[in-house]
């Protein structure tokens, strides 16, 4: 599936990956290839996002993250690459 991670300044990843995990509001929230279409506000916390194999972290807080035909975009107010994780 196409991922996007998108904060004001920039796209922070667009890439394909096999899985999303993502602060909602009320809790992590997984994803998988194919997932039903979801529109959902993000809270504070560890976006994680596994692309070939690596697993990428962004800190990220507020915004939104919506799914869409297998494309999920995430737009953060504030996103942050963690240092300990391959770009």
């Amino acid at each position: 599936m196409r991922v996007t991670v998108i904060s004001p300044e920039s796209a922070v990843f667009d890439g394909e990956a096999e899985s999303v995990v993502a602060p909602a509001f009320d809790g992590e929230l997984g994803i998988l290839a194919n997932h039903a279409p979801l529109m959902t506000v993000l809270g504070s916390g560890m976006l994680r996002v596994k692309s070939g194999g690596v697993t990428r972290k962004f800190q990220v807080r507020g915004g939104f993250l919506q799914v869409i035909k297998n494309s999920v975009r995430v737009l953060a107010e504030h996103v942050q690459a963690d240092p300990g994780t391959a770009k």
